[in-house]
């Protein structure tokens, strides 16, 4: 539990170094957000699911707005702002949003928060999404940091650990992998999914 719990802070910290990526998809986002500013949302559910999948978001956490607006967004690509969301009187928000259908199932999503000028002031745990049959697609490099299972980095930077289908993986190996997102894990270390394939990556 502790592990876990320390996994998550390590995400949120990288997710802060990440969210100014996120600034470059509306001309009214441009302005430097303190990273400060930016809060952990806690409550998303469920955390994967295919394009079109509902998604309901809570979190009591950010700090009392005009309006506030959630959406989705991948590192290095830009936002969406999908919904305006209730903000109650302490600052609590909440809001169902739909996974659209451009988002990409080989690569994590944020689920995001804006203020009413759509600068980010709040960012989810990685989204994953799926194929209609709950396969996702990660590309990355193996590495030394798992304990109970053998662990990846993606190309963002997020931590996975794999189980299923991974002999003859080893540290220092670049990889494709199709595999399924994995709910309950005794990895204790970041996402864990199940591999069905490894696809070798693309040359170059």
């Amino acid at each position: 539990m502790i592990e876990r719990r320390l996994t998550r802070v390590l995400v949120f910290h990288a997710l802060l170094a990440l969210a100014f990526g996120l600034m470059a998809g509306q001309a009214e986002a441009q302005r430097r957000v303190a990273p400060d500013s930016l809060r952990q949302i806690q409550e998303v559910e469920p955390m994967y699911g295919p394009p079109g999948t509902e998604v309901t978001i809570f979190t009591e956490n950010l700090p009392l707005q005009a309006r506030v607006h959630l959406g989705v967004g991948a590192t290095r690509t830009g936002f969406e702002a999908l919904i305006e969301a209730e903000q109650g009187m302490w600052g609590e928000v909440s809001g169902t949003i739909t996974i659209p259908e451009t988002a990409p199932w080989d690569r994590a999503v944020l689920l995001v928060a804006f203020d009413a000028i759509f600068a980010p002031i709040g960012l989810s745990e990685p989204f994953h999404v799926t194929r209609p049959d709950g396969i996702l697609q990660r590309t990355g490099r193996i590495t030394d940091e798992g304990v109970e299972c053998l662990a990846m980095r993606d190309t963002d930077g997020f931590l996975y650990t794999l189980v299923g289908n991974t002999g003859g993986l080893a540290a220092g190996q670049s990889v494709v992998i199709e595999a399924r997102y994995v709910e309950m894990s005794t990895c204790m270390q970041g996402t864990t999914l199940d591999v069905v394939q490894v696809v070798p990556p693309p040359a170059g």
